[in-house]
């Protein structure tokens, strides 16, 4: 049996992710081109390049697990529960650019993408009791999240 995809909440789902990585870019182009630029970084530091298309895909992804828990029914707790703790992990996802690019402080950037790093396995781990896939499609921002945890921390010690 082929379940039909209710499009409007997977629009839905995707843009709220994308609106988040929106809300970071602001603060982080405004430093790209002279703050950032400037920084010391480790020797497995990223072209710039790559930032854009990963979080792009991230957040795609973030935003279809999403819709697959949501599609579960508000109704049920543990949907609710797991929308409130995606919620969380959005907005520090979101605050991590704030600090690191806007505030420029790559130190109360670290202790947040911990918090965030945590906020995501949460999510996972409730999502996977309402959905399975939802929380494999959330794999790879936790994986992403931890080599940008490190590369954060590299950063701090680098220029501390």
């Amino acid at each position: 049996m082929v379940q039909r995809v209710n499009l409007s909440k997977l629009v839905v789902s995707i843009l709220l992710c994308q609106f988040a990585g929106l809300i970071g870019s602001v603060f982080t182009a405004s430093s790209l081109e002279n703050w950032y630029l400037f920084l010391e970084k480790p020797a497995f530091n990223p072209p710039a390049w790559v930032f854009f298309p990963a979080w792009v895909t991230l957040y795609t992804l973030m935003g279809i697990s999403l819709y697959l828990v949501w599609e579960k029914g508000l109704q049920e707790q543990e949907v609710k529960k797991g929308m409130f703790i995606f919620g969380i992990q959005l907005g520090l996802n979101a605050l991590w650019s704030i600090l690191f690019f806007g505030l420029k402080s790559p130190y109360y950037a670290f202790v947040e993408i911990v918090l965030l790093w945590f906020a995501i396995l949460l999510t996972i781990l409730k999502f996977r009791k309402i959905s399975k896939t939802a929380s494999y499609l959330l794999f790879p921002y936790i994986l992403w999240v931890s080599f940008a945890m490190l590369l954060n921390y590299y950063i701090w010690i680098l220029n501390s």
